[in-house]
């Protein structure tokens, strides 16, 4: 069975937890799902009109998280771990099951999805996978934020960094290649804030289940997590797994470098608005290990979307 075929998940996937800003406890249910059904939320909680699509164009809030609307108002939001490990692990198609707005927060990583998916097991089908090509480069700024993508003959490259006068989180970089390096550090490294900023957040009614449990907290020279950083650059992994997750709101894999600075779900989501305003920007190619081109994917590409 070729890598470059569509996968889903073997057995359903069935956890539960606390949603971050909700603070309510959901359950939540995973399920496989034939070739080009895509990720496909459904709200179990309504009778009717709770299917919502996890698509660029259906992100209507990025502050603090990236949530997706039907055409019915009805919502799923804090998506991006979720997307970022089924990006990851390569699945194409799944019914996720949701009984309320907002997934889990679980530790504030994709961890224990990453983890539950493998357990689950990975199925493929005989349905070649489709990827999408960046033909030339689009940036977009907003203030001294930037982000920009370009065209990549092998690979998923994210260059981020961020900038904070906090002299714990600081200045941090990291460049992954999606499709070749180990992501251990990107899944695991969690959600954080500056403990300055939690009463302005919980004023605006979010932040309701967060905690030392699900997110690391900064108090000026102190990270007031016990346990301390699981890897000395998780402020900046956790924000390249927010991108993957983010990046898959586009509907396939990509092939492109970015760079971003001091961004986030806003700066992605605008950044996909803006290469699918243009068709001449993109390209989405359906691969087939007959027609595959050397230059387009490598070996190391193959070994990482199985």
């Amino acid at each position: 069975m070729s890598y470059l075929n569509q996968k889903t998940i073997k057995t359903e996937i069935v956890f539960g937890g606390i949603a971050l800003h909700s603070g309510l406890n959901v359950n939540v249910c995973i399920k496989p799902a034939k070739p080009d059904f895509g990720i496909v939320f459904k709200r179990v909680d309504l009778n009717e009109n709770n299917l919502v699509y996890p698509n660029y164009m259906n992100v209507t809030n990025t502050s603090l998280n990236t949530t997706v609307e039907n055409e019915f108002g009805v919502k799923v939001s804090t998506i991006e771990h979720l997307m970022g490990a089924l990006f990851g692990l390569g699945i194409d198609n799944a019914l996720i099951e949701i009984d309320n707005e907002e997934v889990p927060i679980l530790d504030g990583s994709a961890k224990n999805f990453i983890e539950k998916i493998i357990l689950a097991g990975i199925q493929n089908s005989e349905a070649p996978i489709k990827i999408i090509k960046i033909n030339r480069e689009i940036k977009f700024k907003d203030g001294e934020r930037f982000i920009s993508i370009k065209p990549s003959t092998l690979n998923l490259e994210i260059d981020f960094e961020l900038k904070y006068k906090n002299k714990i989180i600081g200045n941090q970089r990291n460049k992954v290649k999606v499709y070749e390096d180990d992501l251990t550090d990107i899944y695991n490294s969690r959600t954080y804030c500056l403990y300055e900023d939690i009463e302005l957040i919980k004023n605006k009614g979010l932040a309701k289940g967060g905690s030392l449990e699900n997110a690391i907290v900064v108090k000026e020279n102190e990270i007031l997590n016990p346990e301390g950083l699981r890897n000395e650059k998780e402020f900046v992994n956790h924000k390249i797994l927010d991108c993957i997750g983010d990046l898959y709101t586009s509907g396939y894999r990509i092939v492109a470098s970015i760079i971003c600075s001091q961004g986030g779900h806003y700066l992605t989501n605008q950044l996909l608005r803006k290469v699918f305003e243009n068709k001449e920007n993109f390209s989405i190619l359906e691969i087939k290990e007959k027609n595959l081109p050397h230059t387009l994917i490598n070996r190391n590409i193959l070994r990482s979307i199985a």
